[in-house]
């Protein structure tokens, strides 16, 4: 693997570290499945490069993604706590929603950003561009990261993971558990679409197809934290989701760049298949290693 395409996954890695810590937050702490990300990763997107395009600040222009995609969390947790419809049902026909949305925002199935001045302009030169894109995008993330430790140290973060481990207790504890379903969908949802934002930065474009997949490899990417890095403290949980973020990455561009895999037949066509086998891994090795580690045990 070349120092640049190692740099690509790195930076890869570390916008979807962002769908990963969205997704601790539904998967994890909320204990809600989300498949929301599949459309709120395109809506950060596209909000941002419209508004790019319009002329406003690219930061600005993230916020402004991140924001969208918090409202669609909220109306995902909104169907679920007051209309009573299943989670998982509730988050697939906001997911549907979002693709005629996110049509509507961008007018096409894709809103080219080439030659507009995004995040990256100003620090990004033709030397630099190969690592200077992963600090900005780094700095990001550990903002992030930042946020959601203190978050989760206040009585509306606690909250939260209460209701997540325990809802009839958190509720007899006088929790206001829909409340926090609708904030913590939110957060989960605004992450992924500033993860969007970014994306479509480092691209040079939108396009309606980049958020198929979302949620699979935010999913992996917990699991494969939490199985390489165990913890119970919450600094290191997040870290753990953000390494496994890229590592997962970093696995997929040594799996594209494989001679071994090539003289076998494989190529970049088949990149949802290497996808689906790192997930497969990805969730049969916890189990493994449990098995493993009580046979040492037992030994």
């Amino acid at each position: 693997m070349s120092l640049i395409a190692f740099f690509g996954a790195l930076e890869s890695g570390l916008i979807y570290g962002l769908v990963a810590l969205g997704v601790l937050i539904s998967f994890r702490t909320l204990d809600f499945p989300d498949l929301t990300a599949d459309g709120s990763f395109p809506l950060g997107g596209a909000v941002a490069g419209i508004s790019i395009i319009a002329g406003i600040n690219p930061w600005l222009a993230c916020a402004f993604g991140m924001l969208a995609g918090s409202v669609a969390g909220i109306v995902t947790a909104w169907l679920h706590v007051k209309l009573g419809i299943l989670q998982l049902l509730a988050s697939i026909l906001v997911m549907v929603a979002l693709y005629s949305i996110n049509l509507r925002i961008m007018g096409a199935p894709n809103l080219p950003l080439l030659g507009e001045t995004t995040v990256f302009s100003t620090l990004v030169t033709d030397g630099n561009g190969y690592w200077m894109r992963c600090l900005i995008i780094g700095m990001v993330v550990m903002l992030a990261m930042l946020f959601l430790n203190w978050f989760y140290s206040t009585e509306t973060g606690l909250s939260m993971r209460a209701t997540g481990s325990n809802l009839k207790m958190a509720q007899a504890q006088g929790i206001n558990t829909s409340w926090m379903t609708i904030v913590g969908m939110a957060v989960s949802n605004g992450l992924i679409a500033l993860a969007g934002a970014l994306f479509v930065q480092t691209q040079g474009g939108a396009d309606i197809s980049i958020g198929i997949g979302t949620i699979v490899i935010g999913l992996a990417a917990v699991i494969i934290g939490e199985t390489i890095i165990p913890a119970k403290r919450i600094w290191l949980i997040t870290f753990a989701v953000v390494v496994g973020a890229v590592l997962y990455k970093l696995f997929i561009q040594v799996a594209l760049s494989s001679d071994t895999l090539r003289s076998i037949g494989f190529g970049p066509q088949d990149l949802n298949l290497i996808t689906a086998l790192l997930v497969v891994f990805a969730l049969v090795l916890p189990k493994a290693k449990n098995k493993f580690l009580s046979r040492k045990v037992r030994a």
